[in-house]
């Protein structure tokens, strides 16, 4: 054990202080957005602007204009999304919440159906089973009635308790205007007045970090919005209840990796079977086969080369990050994740974590080559 600690503890000294690195710095983003949320939100509401604030300034409309038009744009899109869709949403979703107790009871009515008719029509089956199966039918329903409750109050109660959303909100509109009028100053100081250090850090962070993420949450946004218009359609061809409410909550699903809208739609099928409800399970598992191989086949060609970490991985760091940073955490997670992936492909993990020389004939850290069977023709560790 001794020799074992003599090897490796120049590696553990370095890891931990890449590990203490990471979480030193979700710790002090999680306090400053904690402890500024408009300056944060405000420069996510200037990315959003400024586009159409540019090109309005290169056709001739001063700047104060443009961006204020800009502003104006933004602020009516955002108007529009919570007063209009928000509204629908809630009311159905409140609806949803209140009938999951009646479809509690006609999932174990529709159980208890079904183990009496098997007792019947076994005689060797014990009596006492279908008891024990009623017992573990209302116990799992309840749970599940319970999560799915939990959750769709939570999600009502954070579409209508937005006050303090609202008041950051219009704090960083109003700071995203300043900066659009000031970015070309602060462009000029940096580029001036900054360290080397910091210049060479932040053009790896551009080049490596901040391009990939729009790009990626561009192409997201194009695959949940697909996701969103086809499963609303088809329930409503469907005439299923609540189309809207249950398509954006697909949506808002499809966003997490690994799980997506089966999180939904699977219970909801084997809910639909147990209750006779066959027919229409049948054209959710259809629907359901249709989205997924739609985002499969879409995927590659919308996002193109993905920033390559696999969806357990960000999943399981995105949730961690939520359990100990909350909000800030699951924002900075994805940052985080693409920054380490890119550290380990340009072989600063290679650099700066050392082995045992004698342990090893290739370092562990080492980035890997291209692969070419692979979609997007990189590493995935």
């Amino acid at each position: 054990m001794l020799s074992l600690y003599q090897k490796y503890w120049r590696t553990v000294f370095d890891i931990g202080v890449i590990v203490l690195t990471v979480w030193v710095t979700m710790y002090v983003f999680s306090y400053l957005y904690n402890l500024a949320t408009p300056v944060f939100l405000s420069f996510v509401v200037f990315w959003i602007i400024e586009p159409l604030a540019k090109r309005l300034n290169r056709i001739g409309l001063p700047k104060s204009i443009a961006t204020g038009i800009s502003i104006l744009f933004f602020a009516l899109i955002i108007l529009a999304a919570f007063f209009g869709l928000g509204y629908i949403f809630t009311i159905q979703i409140t609806q949803l919440a209140d009938d999951l107790p009646k479809y509690q009871k006609l999932l174990e009515h529709q159980v208890n159906a079904i183990t009496t008719n098997l007792q019947d029509q076994i005689e060797a089956l014990p009596p006492g089973i279908a008891d024990k199966l009623t017992e573990a039918t209302a116990y799992v329903t309840d749970l599940g009635a319970n999560w799915a409750g939990n959750f769709l109050k939570w999600l009502v109660g954070l579409l209508t308790s937005f006050s303090s959303f609202i008041l950051n909100l219009s704090i960083a509109i109003i700071l995203a205007y300043f900066l659009s009028l000031e970015i070309e100053t602060w462009k000029r100081l940096s580029k001036e007045r900054a360290p080397k250090t910091l210049k060479v850090a932040f053009e790896f962070l551009r080049n490596n970090v901040f391009k990939g993420i729009g790009a990626y949450l561009k192409a997201q946004g194009k695959l949940i919005s697909i996701t969103f218009l086809v499963i609303f359609a088809a329930l409503l061809a469907l005439g299923v209840d609540n189309a809207f409410s249950i398509a954006l909550l697909a949506g808002i699903f499809d966003i997490l990796p690994l799980l997506g809208v089966n999180t939904l739609f699977i219970p909801w099928i084997v809910y639909l079977f147990v209750t006779g409800e066959t027919t229409l399970a049948i054209w959710l598992t259809a629907l359901l086969l249709v989205v997924t191989l739609t985002r499969q086949f879409l995927e590659p060609r919308i996002t193109g080369q993905t920033v390559g970490v696999s969806a357990f991985t960000m999943l399981a760091f995105m949730m961690i990050s939520l359990s100990l940073f909350g909000v800030a955490g699951l924002i900075l997670a994805p940052i985080l994740m693409i920054l380490l992936k890119a550290l380990y492909d340009q072989g600063y993990f290679n650099k700066w974590i050392r082995f045992p020389k004698e342990e090893f004939t290739v370092h562990p850290l080492a980035p890997q080559p291209a692969d070419s069977s692979s979609p997007t023709g990189e590493s995935r560790p």
